[in-house]
């Protein structure tokens, strides 16, 4: 950890702090502003959105942060594909957004343009932003990378804000077209930026099937990666009433947000891991032990501040999210392991073994259905985040368990921290 991954993890834990506050801003207006029950839905609905649209670049940017790692110049080799294959997938994707909305989450009761402008956002936007993004951190620009991408939710707090300055009749309508808004201007911004431009139409072409069978591993990985923290949010949509679905959502992305500083630390490792992994093994297993240890120990005190912090978050959210509290506490049981599981998955991935990530991913995914409908028939609300814990708890046995076994298959011998 020490060098230039502990410099760039503390400039980039700066940059996620900004973004942090950022979203805990947009998290405590948009909740005060829906109330329990418009909150449950749209988080539901969004976290669907946000699930199918890491699909649509069908891993090209893990494909491109990969590459441009290793060579530069072999952005626009990739770029070439990556872009059309991202507006191919996201088109479709949005379609079965709909259809999944429509028919299997009427509960939701959400107006279908609210649906179409998220659903736009997430699986065409947000990609097409995602591979800029990938960009910046393939060449070590983790910080601004992550700066940039503090960039829609600064836009999205201010239309937040100014709805609520406005005391807007229908704030879910307006602050769900603000959403795509956001999103948009800062493609436009980012894009207007770039010191290389997009490929030219004529330069597009579909991927050969090398280069589709490498991006088809990275594809299930992004899906698997992601969906463990958005899948519960959906999931309480059909198994809680609204309100409750709300409170747990309010609570979860809490502490979702609190694991920001593992994110800067796994994003400023994984070029070097990319690099090094493989090649050197006695400096990558030192690497590892230091990136554990962080994890681990940050994701206790994590855990530990998050539970005193509980009447906090209750005075926050206000009267209308009645439980939040008890709701925060059950759901530190699940903050270790969600550290810990987050940063397995990471190494798993840059030791080109994205395969096993995804099946330690998948396990947990499973976990985390069977358990939720279970526990919340007998426990209600608190079912889920017992059932989150659970899902985390797993995937982090596993995804260790599996890592271990890969450093053990290649001689790796761990060196000491000292």
């Amino acid at each position: 950890m020490k060098g230039p991954i502990a410099r760039g993890t503390i400039r980039t834990t700066f940059v996620l702090g900004l973004r942090l506050l950022v979203q805990a801003g947009t998290l405590l207006l948009v909740a005060r502003l829906l109330g329990p029950r418009n909150f449950g839905a749209f988080a539901g609905i969004a976290a669907l959105a946000v699930m199918l649209g890491t699909l649509s670049t069908f891993g090209m940017h893990l494909i491109l942060l990969g590459e441009m790692s290793r060579d530069p110049a072999r952005r626009e080799h990739v770029m070439s594909y990556a872009v059309p294959v991202t507006l191919a997938c996201g088109t479709a994707l949005l379609a079965i957004y709909l259809a999944i909305c429509l028919v299997g989450l009427r509960e939701a009761a959400v107006p279908l343009h609210v649906l179409l402008v998220i659903g736009v956002t997430e699986t065409l936007l947000q990609p097409l932003f995602g591979l800029l993004v990938s960009e910046h951190i393939a060449l070590g620009r983790v910080a601004r990378s992550q700066l940039l991408t503090v960039l829609p939710l600064a836009m999205r707090l201010s239309i937040a804000v100014s709805i609520l300055l406005l005391a807007l009749a229908d704030p879910l309508t307006f602050y769900a077209y603000g959403y795509l808004a956001a999103s948009l201007l800062a493609l436009v911004f980012t894009t207007a930026a770039m010191t290389s431009p997009w490929p030219s139409f004529k330069s597009w072409r579909l991927p050969d099937r090398a280069e589709l069978r490498e991006a088809f591993g990275y594809a299930a990985l992004n899906v698997t990666a992601t969906t463990p923290a958005e899948l519960d949010k959906t999931l309480a949509i059909k198994l809680l009433p609204l309100a409750d679905s709300g409170v747990y959502a309010a609570g979860a992305r809490a502490i979702g947000a609190a694991t920001l500083p593992i994110s800067a630390m796994m994003l400023s490792a994984l070029p070097r891991l990319f690099r090094e992994g493989q090649s050197q093994p006695g400096r990558t297993a030192h690497l590892l032990r230091w990136i554990f240890a962080v994890a681990s120990v940050y994701g206790f005190l994590l855990a530990a501040g998050l539970w005193l912090a509980a009447p906090i978050f209750a005075w926050l959210f206000g009267t209308k999210f009645h439980g939040i509290e008890y709701m925060m506490h059950w759901l530190c049981l699940a903050v270790p392991g969600m550290t810990l599981r987050m940063t397995a998955g990471s190494v798993l991935m840059a030791l080109g073994k994205p395969w096993m990530r995804v099946e330690f991913e998948v396990t947990g995914l499973l976990v985390l259905l069977i358990a939720s409908v279970a526990l919340t028939s007998h426990f209600g609300m608190i079912g889920m985040p017992l059932a989150l814990a659970s899902s985390e708890w797993s995937m982090t046995a596993i995804g260790c368990l599996l890592l271990y076994v890969t450093v053990r298959s290649n001689r790796v011998i761990p060196a000491p921290l000292a």
